[in-house]
């Protein structure tokens, strides 16, 4: 008992005394030092005395999809740092391949009675994925907010960057440097973000389906894809993702193709180092700061009790352009 007491005490920073009154529930502590020793409690892995057991944790899920695209640590520091600024600690989930699931983590987070889950990425975006653990967060009234196009009628708050204004920032800025010959490398046909964008750009031009190529959220799938589009004639390459940009690069440079000046490459999400690749990606901007922080005001707002529209807040994003695009090639 010491030992926790002392430890909860140098994780909040108060006296063992004041952690002593908080768990034996008596006056004479302010309500967010209270609010922070029962979180210190839940992170270091101490049971919550029987009385205080009732009370959700102060303890946030963030469920991210991976953590080698940058995007996903930029949007957990962001989040994380908006969460902590409320007296919210975020449990950072990550999946791995052949490792714990989202399904499993919302099973942990359960457990542990989160005050809510925020998921930048996940399965909620695929329309073929199983989504029973979403459900099962709606009927425990748990809030949640969705980062990025979610598939419908899962009624979860949502922020997302317009997809279909980034494909058309993308197309027009390859159209002015003359490219006639436009491909797209997307995510698989149930991803929501690939189908917002593949449905934008079939509005700007001509798009044979031959210039659509699906592929797996990485630089080898980007480079795979890339290489069928370019066999078949393409001279720029919008690409889902910065990873897969960088993999549309490397696709170009084995077939002895300069980039840019025999193939243009555009990303998605301006993620980090991408201003320092050869050559610097071209590529459309999520306005990751402002998407975070609205993703953890509609949660905080769920958590303190007040409706919110189960809308889904769309952003801006912005055109970046770096090396990685040119004029297109006149032979």
């Amino acid at each position: 008992m010491t030992r926790r007491l002392a430890e909860v005490a140098k994780k909040v920073g108060v006296s063992e005394a004041t952690v002593s009154r908080v768990l034996n529930g008596k006056p004479g502590v302010s309500e967010a030092t209270r609010q922070a020793v029962l979180s210190a409690l839940d992170v270091l892995g101490y049971e919550r005395p029987t009385q205080l057991r009732g009370e959700r944790a102060r303890l946030v899920g963030l469920v991210l999809p991976e953590l080698q695209n940058p995007i996903f640590p930029a949007f957990a520091e962001v989040i994380g740092g908006a969460l902590a600024q409320l007296g919210l600690t975020p449990v950072l989930c990550t999946q791995t391949k052949g490792g714990v699931s989202e399904a499993d983590y919302v099973e942990l987070l359960l457990q542990q009675q989160v005050s809510g889950v925020v998921f930048a990425g996940g399965l909620y975006a695929q329309a073929d994925a199983p989504h029973d653990h979403y459900r099962l967060l709606a009927d425990r009234n748990i809030p949640v907010v969705l980062v990025n196009a979610a598939i419908e009628h899962l009624g979860f708050p949502g922020v997302s960057c317009d997809d279909a204004v980034a494909v058309e920032q993308a197309w027009r800025h390859l159209a002015s440097l003359g490219h006639e010959r436009i491909g797209l490398v997307l995510g698989p046909a149930d991803h929501m973000p690939s189908a917002r964008k593949l449905a934008a750009a079939r509005t700007m031009g001509d798009l044979p389906d031959a210039h659509v190529a699906r592929a797996m959220f990485s630089i080898e799938g980007g480079h795979a894809a890339a290489t069928r589009l370019i066999d078949r004639g393409v001279t720029g390459i919008i690409c889902a993702s910065d990873p897969l940009a960088l993999g549309a690069i490397r696709a170009a440079r084995r077939k002895g193709m300069d980039v840019p000046s025999r193939v243009s490459v555009v990303g998605y999400d301006d993620s980090a180092f991408m201003n320092c690749t050869e050559p610097p990606l071209t590529t459309v901007r999520q306005p990751i700061e402002a998407m975070g922080r609205a993703a953890v005001e509609l949660l905080n707002a769920q958590i303190n009790g007040s409706a919110v529209a189960r809308d889904e807040l769309l952003f801006e994003p912005e055109l970046v352009v770096r090396g990685s695009t040119a004029q297109a090639p006149r032979d």
